[in-house]
C-alpha cells in the first residue's frame, strides 16, 4: 500500500511571517524528502496558484502532486494536468466588478498563473491586468480575496456563497477569501487524487496536515490527519492527531503500520 502525504502551505510548510530562514525551515525540508526517500509520496494541498509555490520551493523540494486553488487545479511533479476545473467567466467577472471598487486586493488563477490589478513585490511570474476580459486565456481556477481581518473575511466568504452559490464557494483562510468552483474543495482535490493514486498504484493510504479552518475539508478526506496546536480549537477537535511540526506528522506517517 503507498503512503501519501497531502500537505498544506502556509502555516504548516511555510511561514511567511517568519525570519527569511525560517520561512521553509531546514528540517521540513529535510523530512520531506527522506519521506519521498522512503518511497512514499508527498504533495501540496492549498488555496495558493500553482506560481504561488514554485518561487518558494522550486530547486528546494519537488512535490509529486499539487492540489492547488482548493482543488480546482491538480498537477502532478512535473505540472501535467490531473484534474482541472474553472469559474465562469461571467462569474468571475460580476465578482471582480463588485468587490474591486471596494478596496479589496483580488488575485485571478489563470491556468496556474497569478493575475493581480496592481504591481506587487514578488519573486516570481505574474501578469497585471484590468479585469476578467484582459486577462490571459485559460481556465480561471480560482478568485481570491484578501480583506483586513477575520470577520471582514467572515461576512465577506458569507456573502458570495449566498449570491453565487450556486456557481462558486468560497472558503476562509483567516483574512484570504478562495473562491473555487462549486463542488471543488481542499477535501474533493484529496478524494480524486486518492482515487487517481488507487488506479495507480493499487492502494494507498493518504495522511493530511493543515493548520486552519480552510483545511477541515482536507482533513476530513484524509484516512489519517495532523493539526497544530496553534490551529482553531475546531480544527483539533477533527483532526486525528496534533502534533508540533509538519516533520513529527511525517514521522508518524512514515512509521504507521498498516
Amino acid at each position: 500500500m503507498k503512503k501519501v502525504f497531502a500537505s498544506d502551505f502556509d502555516g504548516t510548510l511555510y511561514f511567511y511571517k517568519a525570519a527569511e530562514d525560517r520561512k521553509l525551515p531546514p528540517e521540513n525540508v529535510a523530512k520531506v524528502k527522506e519521506y519521498q526517500a522512503a518511497g512514499h509520496l508527498f504533495g501540496l494541498c492549498t488555496g495558493r496558484q500553482v506560481g504561488g509555490l514554485t518561487p518558494f520551493i522550486g530547486g528546494i523540494i519537488r512535490p509529486d502532486f499539487y492540489i492547488t486553488s482548493s482543488g480546482a487545479n491538480i498537477v502532478d511533479s512535473n505540472f501535467q494536468p490531473i484534474l482541472k476545473k474553472g469559474v465562469s467567466r461571467e462569474v468571475a467577472d460580476a465578482i471582480v466588478r463588485e468587490m474591486n471598487p471596494k478596496g479589496y486586493r483580488l488575485t485571478l488563477d489563470v491556468e496556474g498563473d497569478i493575475c493581480v490589478f496592481a504591481k506587487m513585490d514578488y519573486p516570481g511570474k505574474y501578469y497585471v491586468i484590468t479585469g476578467v476580459d484582459d486577462a490571459p486565456k485559460g481556465l480561471i481556477h480560482q478568485v481570491s480575496i484578501h480583506t483586513e481581518s477575520q470577520e471582514e473575511a467572515r461576512d465577506v466568504s458569507a456573502y458570495v456563497n449566498r449570491l453565487y452559490g450556486d456557481a462558486v464557494e468560497a472558503f476562509q483562510n483567516v483574512q484570504e477569501i478562495d473562491i473555487a468552483p462549486r463542488g471543488c474543495s481542499k477535501g474533493k482535490g484529496v478524494e480524486y487524487l486518492k482515487s487517481f493514486m488507487k488506479e495507480k498504484w493499487g492502494s494507498c493510504r493518504l495522511y493530511g496536515i493543515g493548520d486552519s479552518i480552510n483545511d477541515l475539508p482536507l482533513l476530513e478526506a484524509s484516512d489519517v490527519s495532523y493539526t497544530f496546536p496553534y490551529a482553531p480549537k475546531e480544527v483539533q477537535e477533527r483532526s486525528d492527531m496534533v502534533v508540533e511540526t509538519i516533520c513529527d506528522a511525517l514521522e508518524h506517517s512514515m512509521h504507521e503500520m498498516i
